[in-house]
């Protein structure tokens, strides 16, 4: 707990100066002459001196005032003045001081700020444009410090268990009941996250007291910095939430409260703790407002009505607060909540979601509620390796790559019929990467690899004027209409597409019949549009073949009049640990590359790369559009990624570290080991067998998966920020007996 310490300006007498008095002394020290009207003041006392040039606003400070909290607020002032000079503050004209019928007092003169009060009339726009404002004035406040700033203050949130012992001087038991258990939820939660929390010199009073408004309801000007301390950045913006909350219905307040926080949001981006802990902060300032006054009225009854003036509103909030429950309040203001249970989630699942949607992995599904780096971790804590998920290439959650998304989006996203760089600049990235000589100058964006590779198809059919397609016998290309036909790994039982041949898949030690598969397609009447691989020949069992092999498809295919397709969506962003594309090892040069998945890290983004005659000839013919395809954020994840993938030298490391796996897998002796980099297959004796390991392995904490025609080869694929140490957990995961 904050130990007791004295209460220093709130327990120190108000001054006691007459109207009168304060237009003598305006004259007198600051040569500002007029009538002086009493504005009110908790314990200072504030005049509004009106002469014909505008007047000023005298305070009279209390005499517990120290002299340095009064160079605070001055150098305050002018440091907000110079980093953000359009906030409507109410600058310090002058200080001097006088002598009082009870001692010496400060009097400062103060810009007179134009514009009217206002209250819960104000709408939604009028909230969000306050918050707004009072996060402007917290990043002006930013880079600003102050020795005094640690002053001793009732009204800093840090200070909130102080109330205890003034909590006595509410006279209803109930209402002091609230209290209390408002004092023991911060002491409990609050205090002890305190230390985490963003911290800084803070205005401690950006309330609807404290400002004016224009005829648009926007803030006018800005008065009274004599709260100012340093505190925790969310405590600051609960008293603003609490100054816009008062006096509003019971069925609106959580709703504006959440308009209020859009507007800082706008601002200035709230951490979860704050998140978290901002309910409680909110309550507490609500605490101090209704304790401190109880408190105050006490010494000054003869001040009572200014004191009180909010205390109807504020208890209100409370008891409203107290009823719903303070966890209730923590949701309805952002905090995180803890996850539901597995099995509600799994019947929700069910209830909610298509019946065609792929079934849960894992006989204990995985119920995730964060991840890090190559680690995912479930809702009762517990962490699990990834060594499967290919899409976070460069980890789950990589900050490089969350911090272009989040920054792209405070700026800008839209469509591609707009100029904006990120676009061009990715376009610019991905022709580069590709091998010279292969005649790859252009791209196009799109949103998923199956958007991707259903457009490669048009581009083939178009250039080709054919309509036929080989694939390798289990391969998965996509789920839409065009490239589910080229996915065999998906085929219902008995289908078979006409347009559509398959081959073995090169390194399975099988024919691989491509002459056959062309002159089948032409005795059909279709002839051969395009050949679709995945280098990595993922979903067939993670193959290996000898580049002649992959060298010998890809002149078949031309021969046969058709184009190449490169499916990197599996194995491409250095997988292979020799090259960022899959399709280098082979020395093909493919028509067209397509990519997915990973691109962007997790966020949907894919591509299509290849000539700009094939793009020529599309247009011929049609224009083509994605919404989304390309959008900034997008644009900005992708070139994240590859950033990311040659700053952290990740390509090298896929091929060490993968050499290390596949030669513990290969001292197993379990089966087959095959792959490259971090593309590993294990073909063991049967798919039940697999099965087996692979569910184990996820009660051992590991993740990995099934591929393969007969669904009897582990699939390991992990983000390439995969480690020696994550080799060896992985091995001793599967090595389990």
């Amino acid at each position: 707990m904050i130990p007791w310490q004295s209460l220093s300006v709130l327990a120190a007498s108000p001054p006691r100066f007459s109207a009168e008095e304060a237009a003598a002394i305006a004259a007198k020290l600051f040569d500002v002459r007029g009538e002086a009207v009493d504005l009110g003041s908790e314990r200072d006392q504030t005049f509004l001196i009106e002469d014909g040039d505008g007047g000023g606003v005298l305070k009279i400070s209390n005499l517990g005032e120290d002299p340095p909290v009064l160079d605070l607020e001055e150098n305050a002032l002018v440091h907000i003045a110079r980093v953000d000079p359009e906030l409507p503050i109410a600058r310090q004209r002058g200080m001097a001081t006088v002598d009082g019928l009870d001692g010496p007092h400060f009097i400062r003169l103060f810009e007179r700020m134009q514009g009217r009060a206002g209250g819960p009339e104000l709408a939604e726009d009028a909230v969000a444009a306050f918050a707004a404002t009072h996060a402007r004035l917290t990043l002006a406040l930013r880079g600003f410090f102050h020795p005094a700033a640690g002053r001793d203050l009732l009204w800093n949130p840090a200070q909130a268990l102080r109330l205890r012992p003034l909590a006595a001087s509410i006279p209803d038991a109930d209402r002091r009941g609230i209290v209390d258990r408002v004092l023991d939820r911060f002491e409990e939660r609050v205090l002890p996250r305190w230390a985490y929390l963003p911290a800084q010199v803070a205005h401690g009073d950006f309330t609807l007291d404290n400002v004016f408004l224009d005829e648009r309801d926007r803030v006018a000007g800005i008065v009274d910095f004599g709260d100012m301390s340093f505190t925790a950045r969310a405590g600051d913006l609960a008293i603003g939430l609490v100054s816009i909350l008062r006096g509003r219905a019971e069925s609106d307040v959580f709703r504006i409260a959440r308009v209020a926080i859009d507007g800082y949001s706008s601002r200035i981006s709230l951490e979860d703790e704050e998140l978290d802990l901002l309910s409680d902060l909110v309550a507490a300032r609500l605490a101090a407002l209704v304790t401190i006054s109880a408190w105050r009225v006490e010494r000054y009854p003869e001040n009572a009505e200014y004191i009180q003036s909010w205390d109807a509103d504020s208890w209100a909030l409370l008891e409203h607060f107290d009823t719903l429950g303070a966890d209730a309040v923590a949701r309805e203001l952002g905090a995180r909540q803890p996850p539901v249970t597995t099995e509600e989630l799994v019947g929700r699942r069910a209830a909610a979601l298509g019946s065609a949607l792929t079934g849960l992995t894992y006989r204990h599904p995985v119920h995730i509620v964060r991840g890090e780096g190559v680690w995912l971790f479930e809702a009762d804590g517990r962490r699990l390796l990834d060594a499967y998920n290919n899409v976070p290439v460069v980890g789950h959650c990589h900050p490089r790559v969350t911090e272009a998304v989040v920054h792209q989006t405070r700026l800008l996203n839209t469509h591609s019929r707009y100029l904006y760089e990120p676009l061009v600049e990715l376009a610019e990235r991905l022709v580069a990467t590709m091998p010279p000589g292969t005649g790859l100058d252009a791209v196009m964006l799109v949103n998923s690899g199956s958007e991707a590779n259903d457009l490669a198809w048009r581009l083939a059919t178009t250039a080709t004027g054919h309509s036929g397609a080989i694939v390798t016998e289990f391969a998965y290309h996509g789920v839409t209409t065009a490239i589910a036909d080229f996915s065999p790994e998906e085929w219902p039982e008995g289908f078979r597409p006409e347009h559509v041949e398959t081959i073995a898949p090169p390194g399975s030690g099988r024919e691989v019949d491509m002459a056959g598969a062309v002159e089948r397609l032409d005795e059909r009447g279709f002839g051969l549009a395009a050949t679709y691989l995945d280098c990595g020949f993922t979903s067939d069992g993670i193959w290996t073949p000898a580049a002649d092999e992959v060298r010998a498809i890809a002149r078949t295919t031309r021969e046969a009049g058709g184009l190449v397709v490169a499916d990197e969506v599996q194995a491409g962003h250095g997988r292979s640990g020799a090259h960022l594309w899959s399709f280098g090892q082979y020395g093909i040069a493919p028509d067209v590359v397509t990519l997915g998945k990973p691109m962007g890290n997790g966020y949907p983004v894919a591509a299509v790369i290849t000539r700009q005659e094939l793009f020529d000839r599309l247009k011929a013919e049609t224009e083509v559009f994605s919404t989304f395809g390309g959008n900034p954020v997008a644009a900005r994840a992708a070139l994240a990624v590859l950033d990311v993938i040659e700053d952290e030298r990740l390509i090298e490391s896929a091929a060490r570290v993968g050499a290390e796996l596949r030669g513990a897998l290969e001292g197993l002796q379990i089966g087959d080991v095959r792959g490259r980099g971090l593309l590993i297959g294990v073909e063991l004796e049967t798919s039940d067998l697999a099965e087996r390991v692979v569910d184990d392995m996820r009660d051992a904490g590991v993740l990995i998966n099934r591929t393969g025609g007969q669904g009897n080869v582990l699939k390991i694929r992990p983000p390439l920020i995969f480690t020696t140490e994550h080799v060896e957990l992985l091995i001793g995961a599967i090595g389990q007996p």
